[in-house]
């Protein structure tokens, strides 16, 4: 599939209205229970996405834009989010994580991003150069990523309740990866 910004726009701009039909009013039974060990809840998840608006998208995008590679991103806290997630509720947690992604929309497009500057680089401290191209990219596919996780959170809380019926629910055969991409 060839790159289309606006198609990546689109993408990133429903993500909170499904988060929000997805989650908005269910019980915490839900929303605040995890894998195991080391896993994270739904409202972590949330968390997360709203810590990675703030310190990682369009900070990198800009990053790119402006300084090249001659500076290197900071490298990102995966779970910056912890301290604040337990004293918010879920309704919070999606109404800033909504705003937040309305806010770092806003900013992306009024950028004026012509197609030669998704081919300028910047450098990650982990892979060296990445180009905006494949950071955009990965913004769409790291949305993606976490709604395949919450609902694969939601699904083990069922995960013995259903019998021998798992053996049609991929979502319950598939291997956690509560760390985020």
């Amino acid at each position: 599939m060839e790159h289309n910004l606006q198609d990546t726009i689109a993408l990133l701009s429903h993500t909170p209205a499904g988060l929000n039909a997805l989650l908005r009013g269910l019980p915490e039974s839900w929303t605040r229970r995890n894998e195991g060990d080391d896993t994270w809840t739904v409202c972590d998840v949330i968390g997360h996405l709203i810590h990675s608006e703030h310190d990682n998208w369009i900070t990198r995008t800009k990053m790119i834009l402006e300084k090249g590679e001659s500076q290197m991103f900071t490298p990102l806290n995966r779970t910056a989010f912890a301290s604040d997630v337990p004293a918010k509720s879920l309704d919070q947690l999606l109404d800033e994580f909504a705003a937040a992604r309305h806010s770092t929309l806003v900013q992306l497009q009024s950028l004026n991003l012509k197609p030669e500057d998704l081919d300028r680089r910047g450098r990650h401290p982990v892979f060296g150069p990445v180009t905006l191209l494949q950071l955009l990219s990965t913004w769409a596919a790291h949305d993606l990523t976490h709604l395949h996780q919450i609902s694969r959170i939601m699904a083990c809380q069922y995960r013995v309740l259903v019998g021998p019926y798992i053996k049609f629910l991929g979502v319950l055969k598939c291997e956690g990866h509560s760390e985020a991409a």
